[in-house]
């Protein structure tokens, strides 16, 4: 029986803009589901982007971790800085070959191509990383072209190939050929497949590479390439016939495939304004009214008194006079002007021990009352950690409903903004940071939503 690695995609290529948490939450039932290996999006907020893959790498045990690196600048260095003392890890170099790619993506003619490619692979390398190279839109690329690529990067090591259909116009029986010649140049290749499913091919064209001698399928939980679901539930039913397996749990696929789509569902709020993507479904303007904002705000979540929606009320008009107001602009303002409380706890200091070889530690104090609380928590990352230590001082755990961070500034010295989004007993309370450090400003957030539900339940 031949056991196919599974490789999901669902946190690389999903365009929903999700949060820091929703990618965790993601993350964690992926793991669930015992996918051999996990998917991270190329290294571009580097502070974000790093605390997001040594968060995933505190709780993935049973799979790898893969952190892309394309063609940008720096991007093999931020994926080695990444994934440095993380075992269960490795970069995937990828980058399209096909013409129009390598020109208008890549920038770089054919001939320079396996120079590049040479390069990327080296730097990994020498930094002890484990490599694998997916090339994309590889079936519109020039099969010599590509040979050659996968030769420079066999010879330099690298035993993980991957080759992907990305126009959704290649049919089984074309991918079989294209699957089998690369087979028989490189037999000693462990070879990967992706497909769109622009036409729904996808699934099929998964398993018939599979038959063809692919060793690895990368799917994806939501639409658009080989279905998770599908392709498992495919393998469950049929895989005794077709001499194949995966490791994957099929008595938990449906419950944790439901779960994963349940944070992927953006539902759009129509009743406000024309939808925006890039605003959650949210798209304010100036001219609207506090009842249009209101209805905004309850939407997101929130229960306000009259008092704090005429405040958000007038701070989203200063907003609004200068740019469109979405989901994330809407929450900032929320968490900033409104149940605005005397403080209970407050942040005296917080000492955060964190390395490759050590469990996560943070010892967080807070003064409350003219006196110091300490506690010191293990946690799957500095921020857990934190949190945990928080909720060890104050004795009570509050269910974390969001959790994002973002960069404010550029640079070394960029700050960073946090906003944390807590739930008690149906009803949510938001709390903003800014710090230069992003374990800071999320302490600091965390803290100022603590705050506000100490003052409710006093």
């Amino acid at each position: 029986m031949k056991k196919v690695i599974i490789a999901d995609k669902t946190l690389v290529c999903s365009e929903s803009g999700f949060s820091f948490r929703e990618k965790i939450e993601i993350a964690r039932q992926l793991e669930n589901l015992k996918v051999d290996v996990i998917e991270l999006p190329e290294i571009i907020e580097e502070k974000v982007d790093t605390l997001l893959v040594r968060t995933v790498s505190s709780f993935v045990k049973n799979g790898v971790i893969s952190v892309g690196a394309g063609v940008s600048a720096g991007s093999v260095e931020k994926a080695i800085k990444a994934i440095s003392g993380i075992k269960n890890a490795k970069i995937r170099i990828e980058f399209p070959v096909s013409p129009v790619g390598l020109e208008y993506v890549c920038g770089k003619k054919p001939a320079k191509i396996c120079d590049y490619l040479k390069e990327c692979v080296k730097e990994c390398m020498s930094a002890g990383c484990n490599v694998e190279f997916s090339a994309c839109d590889a079936t519109r690329a020039d099969f010599e072209l590509l040979k050659s690529l996968i030769k420079t990067a066999t010879e330099l090591g690298v035993k993980e190939i991957t080759v992907s259909e990305d126009s959704g116009e290649t049919l089984p029986d074309a991918f079989i050929e294209f699957i089998s010649a690369l087979k028989s140049e490189f037999p000693e290749i462990t070879l990967g497949v992706s497909a769109s499913d622009k036409n729904g091919l996808a699934n099929a064209i998964a398993v018939m590479a599979v038959r063809a001698g692919a060793g690895v399928v990368k799917t994806k939980a939501t639409d658009g390439f080989v279905s998770l679901k599908t392709f498992i539930g495919t393998v469950y039913a049929c895989g005794n016939t077709f001499g194949i397996s995966v490791n994957a749990k099929a008595t938990e696929l449906n419950r944790i495939v439901k779960q994963i789509e349940k944070v992927t569902d953006k539902t759009e709020i129509h009743a406000i304004s024309p939808v925006s993507s890039e605003s959650d479904g949210i798209n304010l303007v100036e001219s609207d009214t506090i009842e249009t904002v209101a209805n905004a705000v309850t939407m997101l979540g929130y229960d306000l008194t009259e008092e704090d929606v005429k405040k958000v009320y007038d701070e989203f008009l200063k907003v609004a006079s200068k740019k469109e107001v979405g989901a994330k602009e809407l929450d900032a303002i929320v968490s900033t002007v409104a149940m605005q409380v005397p403080t209970t706890y407050k942040l005296i200091s917080y000492v955060i021990n964190n390395g490759n070889v050590i469990t996560t530690s943070a010892s967080v104090t807070l003064e409350k009352d003219g006196k110091n609380l300490q506690a010191v928590c293990l946690g799957d990352g500095p921020v857990d950690a934190a949190f945990k230590a928080i909720d060890e001082i104050i004795g009570h755990h509050y269910e974390l409903d969001n959790f994002s961070i973002k960069s404010v500034t550029e640079g070394k010295g960029a700050v960073g903004s946090a906003l944390v989004k807590l739930r008690n007993n149906g009803k949510l309370y938001s709390g903003s940071g800014i710090s230069t450090d992003i374990i800071g400003a999320s302490i600091k957030a965390y803290v100022s939503a603590v705050n506000k539900i100490a003052y409710e339940e006093e």
